[in-house]
């Protein structure tokens, strides 16, 4: 694992004093070169933690009135990270706070989180995009490029330029090595590389160089300047698998983080959370996250189509090969994980430790948000989300009602599914129909509403999937056979233009 191990000659022979003087000397240099403000990457693993103190312990060597420019320290939260180290970067982001209050540093710690829209449940569960996979990497661009960048973007704006402290390094893989090497080619100044993806940005990587072990030996030397305990950070390196810390994650490129200590406790893009599984396993008092592994499990199945409309989106099918592609997840599937959810959510405040009796795995402005795309865009008219959320915790939906004209009550949609018959297609086309029908029912000008309901209905065209199939699979034939005959129509015009006189 990614625990110290000593090596025989750490920083190339030299003194960690040595290291360290070299390095703050090199940080207070390039802080007071210019009025361009930092931003450090801080995910509270141990190489972020390591740039962060080099950083603190340069700027605290400064006279104040030298102390000119801000650091802002981000930390983006994807609102489903391991609960156990969320907590941790949450707890050690106020004690920064203070601490920098308290020295008279310009450091500024900043939690960051995706738009509710982009959250991975509002997704998910609200508009059913399945988990993700390596070819639909929803997650990461929604969750936790846009929240980064977006606040870089806003520095940039605001100053003109920003310069990203990162903690980067050579060993974490080749493929970082190679990256790297390629920047160091166009540094525009010492130890400044440019940043491809976000302009009028450099990119400054303090410990680049270093190897785990000697991450380590400065952490477990070198005391935490803003009071933070570096041997905690160790033991829970202990609980968990060998894997690399999460990285501030910038662009699409950067590999995913869900095989780390630090990732998503959702994660689908490895195979298993070794993460939470090791802690869980090493710990008795971490035994309350199961409920947590259990629903990340069962999110995990290699052939979902059980789950997921035979349409798209928006209604179409497609085709790969001759083989459909199934589009989101069902209704019913996505009330069952938001009620495996709640479920977990009510067991771990039940009967977890204290600090978890009131973690929300899902936020009441998520619940919010998916009932609006459960009703308004998926036109679910029956409102299940509040009958779900009693059902599961014991407790009303704090949400307002929504327009009865747009709702229907448990009777009416008993009525509509009779009237139906059982055929969950038709119900479905049906309902939709309506509530096509009741959203423009109160508008003075209707204008839209033919299209909508001619959209309605050709989503709900196919008596089934098998209905389906055929369709796509006979019109997939008849474009083949046009594109067959395509040459030899254009052949017969030349032929035409040629023969007509001049």
């Amino acid at each position: 694992m990614s625990t110290p191990t000593r090596r025989a000659a750490p920083f190339e022979g030299s003194s960690l004093d040595t290291v360290v003087a070299e390095l703050t000397e090199e940080v207070r240099e390039l802080y007071t070169a210019d009025e361009v403000p930092w931003v450090i990457g801080y995910s509270g693993g141990k190489d972020s933690t390591a740039i962060l103190q080099l950083v603190w312990l340069a700027l605290k060597e400064l006279p104040v009135e030298q102390r000119k420019k801000t650091v802002y320290v981000i930390s983006t939260d994807t609102l489903v990270e391991n609960p156990i180290v969320a907590s941790w970067v949450s707890q050690s982001l106020e004690t920064m706070r203070l601490a920098a209050e308290e020295q008279a540093l310009p450091i500024e710690p900043n939690r960051l989180t995706p738009a509710t829209k982009d959250t991975f449940w509002v997704n998910l569960i609200g508009r059913g995009y399945p988990a993700p996979r390596p070819k639909f990497r929803w997650c990461t661009e929604r969750m936790k490029i846009k929240p980064s960048n977006s606040f870089i973007r806003r520095i940039v704006r605001q100053h003109g330029e920003a310069i990203m402290v990162l903690g980067i390094r050579k060993q974490e893989s080749q493929a970082r090595a190679r990256a790297m090497a390629k920047h160091e080619k166009r540094r525009v100044r010492d130890r400044l590389s440019p940043n491809g993806n976000l302009p009028n940005s450099l990119v400054y990587s303090p410990i680049e160089d270093w190897s785990n072990d000697e991450v380590w030996t400065f952490l477990m030397q070198q005391a935490n300047p803003w009071g933070y305990s570096n041997k905690d950070l160790l033991t829970m390196y202990q609980g968990a698998s060998a894997d690399s810390e999460c990285p501030l994650v910038v662009d699409s490129t950067t590999p995913s983080c869900g095989d780390s200590r630090f990732g998503c406790w959702t994660c689908t893009l490895v195979e298993q959370d070794k993460s939470m599984a090791a802690m869980i396993s090493n710990d008795s008092e971490k035994e309350w996250m199961q409920p947590l592994l259990d629903l990340r499990n069962k999110l995990d199945v290699s052939d979902d189509s059980h789950l997921r409309d035979f349409r798209k989106m928006k209604g179409n099918i497609q085709l790969f090969g001759d083989r459909i592609v199934h589009g989101p997840y069902t209704q019913q599937s996505r009330e069952t994980w938001l009620r495996d959810l709640l479920e977990a959510q009510t067991w771990v405040r039940a009967n977890g430790p204290e600090e978890v009796r009131s973690l929300e795995l899902i936020t009441m402005a998520e619940l919010h948000e998916i009932r609006q795309l459960w009703v308004f865009e998926k036109h679910e008219v029956e409102d299940s989300l509040p009958r779900i959320y009693k059902e599961k915790t014991g407790e009303d939906f704090p949400g307002l009602p929504l327009d009865e004209h747009l709702t229907l009550g448990a009777d009416e949609i008993e009525l509509l599914r009779e009237a139906c018959d059982g055929d969950e297609l038709l119900f479905s086309t049906a309902r939709e129909l309506l509530a096509v029908e009741r959203r423009f029912r109160t508008m003075t000008r209707r204008s839209g509403l033919f299209e909508e309901l001619e959209k309605s209905v050709k989503r709900g065209f196919f008596q089934d999937k098998e209905d389906a199939h055929a369709w796509a699979l006979k019109k997939k034939q008849l474009r083949e056979e046009i594109a067959e005959h395509l040459p030899l129509i254009e052949d017969d015009k030349d032929e035409e233009n040629a023969d007509a006189p001049a």
